[in-house]
């Protein structure tokens, strides 16, 4: 007779959900395309952060990045648009239902060429959601042609040379006030992963630039879209470690190289440490000369850049009610006669 084999339970979060409930189809991209570990970590930060998938909607446009969404969150809505449109989308979904937590994923020839002027409209109109710009630099799906992201200068394949200036899509949500903007690379999981929950936390328009390699079409080493670039000269302006708002937790003031042990409210523990590099991501100006000493310096600056928690939402301006509109019925959406004699007596 054999002895029974143990099955260890699942490992499941505080809403009793596995990791694969979080996860998506198998990817059809590129092996190695940096757009799939951007995609493992939403999995994995959507998942410590506690969130069901059915209060997550997903948006995107078109061009490899925009598939991605394919890939996490199966259980959540999603919504692929056309060609630059994406946020208008994000916009009327979140309207109709101020509930869901939004992750719009776009490219950055979706959102620096075609859609720019949607990308800087929803942000200066603060609608609370995650625009994920995965950026490579090229137009992957349509084989290699240079995005308006590509380094002046660029040489590729059957392409020749770059002449033009590249767009900084951190600088330009910089400049359209976005409330959050932050840059990662996909080669930097923990820094991405807390990033992502930070910015799913944010009560605004919280923009992502993930520098995500193309394999396939554009991975020179001298680039700075490549993984050996990133990896030797990315620079981070801190370390960051994502905290839930709960009680505060404090420590006393250390000095600058010392590391200080804390324990955060889940009996885990964090180590921080103070580094040299001072940067205080709620001051806009100084947020700008960063962006502006690192593209003299062609250095890959990410990190937390610039935040603002304190700017009222598109959705608080409107006064929407509590209850998303899209489940609201006929009886009450509809005004009454007397209301509408109230209405038009004002314009009598």
């Amino acid at each position: 007779m054999t002895n029974p084999v143990s099955v260890s339970p699942a490992n499941v979060n505080l809403v009793g959900l596995s990791r694969s409930d979080y996860r998506g189809a198998a990817s059809t991209l590129c092996q190695g395309c940096g757009h799939n570990g951007i995609a493992s970590q939403i999995v994995a930060a959507l998942y410590e952060m506690n969130l069901i998938p059915e209060n997550v909607v997903k948006f995107s446009g078109i061009g490899c990045s925009s598939k991605s969404p394919t890939y996490f969150l199966s259980r959540s809505f999603g919504f692929n648009g056309l060609h630059g449109r994406m946020p208008s989308l994000a916009l009327g979904a979140l309207a109709a239902d101020t509930s869901l937590k939004g992750i719009g994923v776009s490219g950055d020839g979706d959102s620096a060429s075609i859609g720019m002027g949607q990308f800087k409209h929803i942000i200066r109109r603060n609608v609370p959601m995650v625009y994920i710009v995965e950026n490579n630099g090229v137009y992957g799906l349509t084989k290699g042609q240079f995005s308006a992201t590509a380094e002046k200068g660029l040489t590729l394949k059957k392409q020749g040379v770059n002449q033009f200036l590249p767009v900084d899509i951190c600088a330009e949500a910089l400049v359209a006030n976005a409330t959050f903007v932050a840059r990662s690379f996909a080669g930097d999981p923990r820094q991405l992963k807390e990033l992502l929950k930070a910015a799913i936390s944010h009560h605004g328009i919280a923009i992502l630039d993930v520098i995500s390699p193309c394999v396939t079409f554009h991975n020179q080493d001298n680039s700075i879209h490549s993984y050996t670039f990133g990896k030797e000269h990315e620079i981070p302006l801190h370390e960051l470690s994502y905290v839930p708002a709960r009680e505060d937790i404090t420590v006393e003031d250390y000095e600058e190289g010392a590391p200080r042990e804390v324990t955060l409210h889940d009996g885990s523990t964090i180590v921080l440490k103070k580094l040299d590099k001072d940067h205080d991501p709620t001051n806009r100006l100084q947020a700008a000369m960063v962006l502006e000493e690192a593209r003299r310096k062609n250095e890959l600056i990410t990190g937390l850049i610039y935040i603002n928690p304190d700017e009222p939402s598109f959705f608080d301006g409107y006064g929407l009610v509590e209850e998303p509109l899209n489940r609201l019925d006929d009886s009450r959406l509809r005004p009454g006669r007397e209301a509408l004699d109230q209405l038009n007596a004002m314009f009598m």
